[in-house]
């Protein structure tokens, strides 16, 4: 395959005779063509990354949260570097005097917030094992992950300490210390008391006198850091173990990409942290803010207030989930709509004006200065007006949504691609590329990547338009899953990490994520179906704004449960001569055959084959979501409980 700017093959020739004859080619980012070294040797942890920081930046802004008074939200409170710095020895020293030693566990349960961090990074002083415990999750998986990582000591926000309680007495064989970020209720103390637990409100905790002196224990690359557990689409959370050189491998790996573009972050950058910290993504992401002497402001906590601590904290840099920009992009195109004839035609010129620029070649600074300044400054201003990176990750962006956002913020909108076991990172688009729009970039330069033909699925590794799944090799990569050896010599195969996700390399050296490997269906007629290939196309009914297509070997057809879009759909009753409230409307069958009708419509636009067309549709009106345990944390469908929660509405057969 030619590869023109981004990605160079390396090795082919090498491991052409070793190598299984449906592997493709190995590829390499150009940065690092001849091999991959972190610039700073001598850093061995993530704590050298953070004592290094508070040494060069001892006065620099580090964490903020909004101050609150009369319930109301004001202004930004910021600790500098030594401030949290002596913080952090305060809470180490008290974690050691409970007796718990250097390889211990330490859970942390709560939303993002300055003490978070500051937990995490007592964690790495003394080299105890960080765990996070899902703040969107239930008790259920907070006293699994308590049980399977032995966690002795655990953080958590006030009002997450009753969930913590509720696992008692299932864990009290390991959890002995529990500490608030917040206060402690006398009720919660008496049940603390009764499985002899013992309990600290934050302050109490700080204030805990010890005569012994605890040294900081020698660190080094090959120590796990933290154990984080995949959500996962089906069974019990796995735990990924994480080391120190996996962090660092993807720190360094991001700062020389960044390098070489012009986009390198410094201390004056600002990030907003709103995406779970239990999650690789936001971890990773402020490990590198933090090795910057950068600022890092925490939301309140509510996805409603998030706009609104965006305009207040300023921030240059923030990530998000696809679902977060799609909330950004209907609102900016509503307010747009709402603007008046004079403003929204003004608005349409001057979008179509700067998108023909970007098309040609010019950066999206200089593709129309003057309407930047006149109209797309409202928007720039709209995310407190310093923002010059916005990160997408987690799942698919549309490719709409992403070139909109491209055009409209004066902003780089980037998708990144990366899962908890390659430690986050593993390709990142490039700025000011709109042909990469729709893809997740090239790889970064401390990964190597290949891909592996999936013959069952017709994705072939060696063809003219590689294609098949994914296999990452790198300093990056994870140590295994935590007590799961079976599952680690499942996935890693020959020092090969295999993310079961389906890539296409472009000619440009960019990866698009097709499809998933194991989200088939074999119909009954013996014809394999790729669901979320599917679900990709189908999503472009404008009608519809989720959907889950469904399949099986004892049936010869799809069936489908979609969220219809209100809007369009109100629109179209109404011309149409259908009555009732949103639920009646997506439950009258004329409604239903003008979804089915449209589904149909892009399905032969996309020349699908027969098999692959849905033969009947449920149209639910309420948004798939993580209360229902649809979702995973990051938006990933759960299959398994899809099917479980739509048959009883009669799904998935009886959906005429």
């Amino acid at each position: 395959m030619a590869q023109k700017k981004y990605v160079v093959e390396i090795e082919k020739a090498k491991e052409a005779t070793d190598r299984k004859p449906s592997v493709g080619p190995v590829y390499r980012n150009v940065l690092a063509k001849d091999g991959f070294r972190p610039p700073v040797e001598e850093i061995e942890s993530c704590w050298d990354v953070f004592r290094e920081s508070v040494e060069n930046y001892p006065n620099n802004q580090m964490l903020a949260e909004r101050e609150v008074e009369n319930g109301k939200a004001g202004k930004y409170v910021w600790l500098t570097y030594k401030e949290v710095y002596d913080i952090v020895l305060k809470v180490g020293a008290s974690i050691r005097s409970c007796g718990v030693k250097p390889g211990a566990k330490c859970g942390i349960y709560g939303a993002n917030c300055p003490k978070w961090v500051i937990s995490m990074q007592a964690c790495n002083a003394h080299r105890l094992l960080c765990v996070p415990l899902y703040d969107t999750l239930g008790a259920g998986a907070v006293k699994f992950i308590i049980c399977h990582a032995e966690i002795s000591i655990a953080f958590a926000d006030e009002t997450k300490i009753s969930e913590v309680l509720k696992t008692f007495p299932d864990t009290h064989k390991y959890l002995k210390t529990l500490v608030s970020f917040g206060k402690v209720t006398a009720e919660q103390r008496e049940v603390a008391e009764t499985f002899s637990l013992t309990i600290y409100s934050w302050d109490e905790f700080l204030l805990l006198e010890t005569d012994e002196h605890f040294d900081l224990p020698i660190k080094k690359k090959i120590d796990l850091c933290t154990i984080m557990y995949t959500s996962g689409t089906t069974g019990d959370p796995k735990g990924v173990m994480i080391s120190n050189a996996s962090i660092l491998s993807i720190i360094s790996g991001v700062n020389h990409h960044l390098q070489s573009i012009n986009e390198e972050f410094t201390e004056r950058d600002v990030y907003m942290s709103y995406l779970p910290l239990a999650h690789i993504f936001d971890r990773v992401i402020e490990e590198l803010f933090l090795s910057k002497g950068a600022s890092i402001g925490f939301w309140q906590g509510d996805v409603k207030l998030l706009m609104d601590d965006i305009r207040e904290l300023k921030p240059t840099a923030f990530c998000a989930v696809p679902r977060v920009l799609d909330r950004i992009y209907s609102g900016l195109v509503e307010k747009s709509s709402s603007a008046g004839f004079i403003k929204h035609t003004l608005f349409n010129f001057a979008y179509s004006y700067k998108l023909r620029n970007m098309i040609k070649g010019y950066k999206h600074s200089e593709a129309a200065p003057v309407f930047d300044q006149v109209v797309f400054n409202k928007v720039k201003e709209g995310l407190g007006g310093n923002v010059r990176l916005i990160l997408s990750g987690a799942a698919p962006l549309s490719t709409s949504v992403e070139t909109f956002l491209r055009v409209v913020t004066c902003a780089h909108v980037l998708q990144g691609y990366g899962l908890t076991e390659t430690c986050a990172g593993s390709f990142v688009a490039q700025p000011d590329e709109l042909a990469m729009i729709g893809t997740v970039g090239p790889p970064l330069p401390n990964v190597d990547v290949c891909l592996e033909s999936v013959p069952e699925m017709g994705y072939d590794a060696l063809a003219s338009t590689p294609r098949g799944e994914i296999c990452i090799r790198g300093n990056c990569l994870f140590s295994g899953y935590y007590k799961r050896d079976d599952l680690s010599e499942e996935v890693m195969v020959d020092g090969w990490f295999h993310t079961g996700d389906i890539g296409e390399w472009q000619l440009d050296g960019s990866m698009k994520i097709i499809d998933r490997k194991k989200n088939i269906f074999k119909l009954s007629q013996g014809e394999y179906v790729s669901v979320e290939n599917l679900e990709s196309i189908y999503s472009l009914v404008p009608s519809i704004d989720a959907i889950w297509i469904y399949g099986s070997s004892y049936e010869s057809f799809l069936v489908a449960v979609a969220n219809p879009n209100k809007e369009s759909l109100e629109c179209w009753t109404e011309e149409n001569g259908v009555d009732g409230d949103f639920n009646a409307i997506c439950e009258h069958p004329k409604v239903k055959a003008y979804i089915l009708g449209e589904l149909s419509k892009i399905g032969k636009a996309k020349k699908l084959k027969g098999f692959e067309f849905i033969k009947a549709v449920h149209l639910d009106p309420t948004p798939f979501d993580m209360d229902r345990d649809l979702l995973t944390p990051t938006y990933k469908k759960k299959r398994t409980q899809f099917l479980k929660y739509y048959q009883h509405f009669g799904c998935p057969w009886d959906l005429e």
